[in-house]
């Protein structure tokens, strides 16, 4: 398992990235979605790339209350079907499952959400294609 990402949700993503830059994080990569109105905003500490904060903005939002400006901790996995079972056994609610053979979420105790992301694709498999969601992440 390999560390990937923190998200969080912004409402101005130029104060946001000036203030991670006053800091010290630099912009690694962006990626804007015009069909689902939101820009992916990646930032690290130069010599750290692999440890980064996801900032999301999503074009319409009207500003976040009640802690909804937390997204996830994101994580690389070796073989999502094999840990989304693993974890599945262990009476872990898998939210989103990995119908794609790439990306799952699950939840803590404390319902912070936990993205898996596969190193690529697996091929769709059951149970894990036909699973429906069980609830937000």
């Amino acid at each position: 398992m390999k560390y990937l990402h923190t998200m969080i949700r912004v409402s101005d993503p130029d104060a946001t990235i000036a203030f991670f830059e006053l800091l010290g994080l630099k912009k690694v990569r962006q990626m804007d979605s015009e069909k689902g109105r939101f820009s992916l905003i990646f930032m690290a500490a130069p010599g750290d790339e692999d440890a980064q904060v996801e900032l999301t903005h999503n074009w319409d939002e009207k500003g976040y209350d009640g802690g909804r400006n937390f997204g996830h901790l994101a994580y690389r996995v070796d073989n999502i079907y094999e840990t989304c079972q693993r974890l599945m056994d262990a009476g872990v609610t898998i939210n989103r499952p990995p119908r794609d053979g790439h990306m799952a979420f699950i939840r803590t105790p404390d319902n912070i959400s936990i993205e898996l992301l596969q190193d690529g694709h697996l091929e769709p498999a059951e149970p894990w294609a036909s699973m429906p969601n069980v609830g937000s992440w």
